[in-house]
C-alpha cells in the first residue's frame, strides 16, 4: 500500500515537473522574440509576407466559417424566442454572439487549424534539415529571421479576420432572418443598433489579439525545438494545433470574465 502511495506521488512530481519545465520554456521563448524584436534590425518583409499568409489566405475559410455560423444561429435562435414572443431580439442575441464570442473565438481555431500547422512544419523542416543551424553559424538572429515576423502577422492580422467573421455572421442571420424566416429587416437591425455596443467590438478585438499572439507562439515553437525527423515534424504539427486549440479556448473564459470586470 505504501508503495503505492510513494508511485502515485511520484508520479504526480514527474508531471508538475514537466509541465512547469514547459512554461518556462514557452515564457523564455516568448521572451527571446520580444528580446529580437526590440534589439535587432527588423525584417518589414517578411512581416508583409507572413501577413498575406497567415490573413490573406486565410480570408476564404473565415468568412465562410462566419457566414454560415451566423445563420445557424439565427435559425436556431428563432426556434427559441418564436415561444415566447421575442423575435425582434434575434438580430441583437447573432450580433452579440458573432462579435463578443464566435467571431473571434471561431477565427483562432480556424487560423489555427490552417496558419498554425503550416508554421510549425515549415519552421520544424527547417530544423531537421539544419537550415536553421546554418542560419545561426552565418550568425543570422534566427528569432528575428524566423519567429518575430510570424508573431507580429499573428497578432495584427487575425483581428482584421474577426472583423470579417463578425461582419458576415451578421449578414448571415440576416439572410435566414429576413429572406428565410420573413421577419421584419427593421426589427432586426434596429435591435442591433439598440444594444451592441462599441466596447462589445472592442472586447471582441483583444481576444483575437491575443489568439493571434497563441497560435503563432505555440506554432514557431513547436516548429523550433522539432526533433527527430520527418516523425517529429508531423508530431510538432498535430501538437500545435492542439494546443493552440486548448489554450483559445481555455483563454476566451478567463478573457471574458477580465473584459467583463473592466
Amino acid at each position: 500500500m505504501r508503495v503505492g502511495v510513494e508511485s502515485f506521488v511520484n508520479k504526480i512530481g514527474e508531471v508538475t515537473l514537466q509541465l512547469c519545465n514547459l512554461l518556462g520554456s514557452f515564457t523564455l521563448f516568448l521572451f527571446h522574440a520580444a528580446r529580437s524584436l526590440f534589439t535587432t534590425r527588423p525584417q518589414f518583409h517578411k512581416f508583409f509576407f507572413q501577413a498575406n499568409r497567415i490573413g490573406v489566405e486565410s480570408s476564404l475559410i473565415v468568412i465562410l466559417t462566419g457566414l454560415f455560423t451566423g445563420m445557424v444561429f439565427a435559425l436556431q435562435s428563432y426556434i427559441g424566442f418564436q415561444r415566447v414572443g421575442g423575435e425582434q431580439f434575434i438580430g441583437a442575441v447573432v450580433a452579440l454572439a458573432m462579435v463578443r464570442e464566435l467571431g473571434p473565438v471561431l477565427t483562432g481555431l480556424m487560423v489555427t487549424g490552417r496558419a498554425c500547422s503550416a508554421i510549425a512544419a515549415e519552421i520544424g523542416t527547417m530544423r531537421i534539415t539544419e537550415q536553421i543551424d546554418a542560419l545561426i553559424t552565418l550568425r543570422i538572429d534566427t528569432f528575428q529571421f524566423l519567429i518575430v515576423p510570424r508573431i507580429l502577422a499573428g497578432i495584427f492580422i487575425v483581428p482584421g479576420l474577426a472583423i470579417f467573421s463578425m461582419i458576415f455572421g451578421i449578414m448571415g442571420g440576416y439572410i435566414i432572418c429576413v429572406h428565410v424566416l420573413g421577419l421584419s429587416p427593421e426589427d432586426y437591425t434596429s435591435s442591433i443598433k439598440t444594444y451592441v455596443e462599441l466596447s462589445d467590438v472592442r472586447g471582441g478585438l483583444i481576444k483575437s489579439c491575443i489568439f493571434g499572439l497563441v497560435l503563432t507562439w505555440v506554432g514557431t515553437y513547436k516548429g523550433y525545438y522539432t526533433r527527430g525527423g520527418a516523425r517529429g515534424v508531423g508530431q510538432a504539427t498535430t501538437q500545435s494545433v492542439v494546443l493552440s486549440s486548448i489554450m483559445i479556448l481555455i483563454l476566451n473564459y478567463f478573457l471574458t470574465k477580465l473584459l467583463e470586470s473592466m
